[in-house]
């Protein structure tokens, strides 16, 4: 009959499994405070995207129809045919949006479109986190003349 010794047994340590955790504990230090800003950036790419598709539905209704919908058609002239204003001559069945209808931006507020705009034929912005004009970080605007 062998005795199993005490020392012979595999498993951790508490000395081993307390080493982990304090190295758990630094890295999660060092790591989370980066990744806590990336939300808002997240929101901020998001919304050049959304605006960047939303000039490309622009630009086909205006080689449809030879004009941009006006500032009082708005947007929804991309979803649906306007009844007022400059009628589109040839207004695509289904719209210019692949959805159907017209995304709000990642804080749930609608895109400002101006047409004529003040910075070229067309002007499309969000006004970010805080949902007015102007502001700075997480409350700036987004606008379309400044994405690239």
């Amino acid at each position: 009959m062998k005795r199993k010794s005490y020392m012979s047994t595999k498993g951790f340590t508490l000395i081993e499994l307390m080493v982990v955790i304090v190295i758990l504990g630094i890295l999660a230090g060092l790591i989370v405070p980066r990744i806590m800003g990336r939300p808002e950036e997240a929101r901020r790419m998001k919304a050049r995207v959304q605006i960047e598709g939303i000039e490309t539905a622009l630009k086909l209704y205006r080689l449809d129809n030879g004009i941009y919908p006006t500032t009082e058609q708005g947007l929804q002239a991309l979803v649906e045919a306007p009844t007022a204003g400059m009628l589109p001559r040839k207004w695509r069945e289904g719209g210019y949006l692949e959805k159907g209808k017209v995304p709000k931006d990642p804080w749930g507020n609608e895109y400002v479109y101006l047409s004529p705009g003040l910075h070229g034929e067309f002007d499309l912005m969000s006004l970010g986190a805080d949902g007015q004009p102007g502001g700075e970080g997480p409350a700036a605007d987004i606008n379309s003349w400044e994405t690239e």
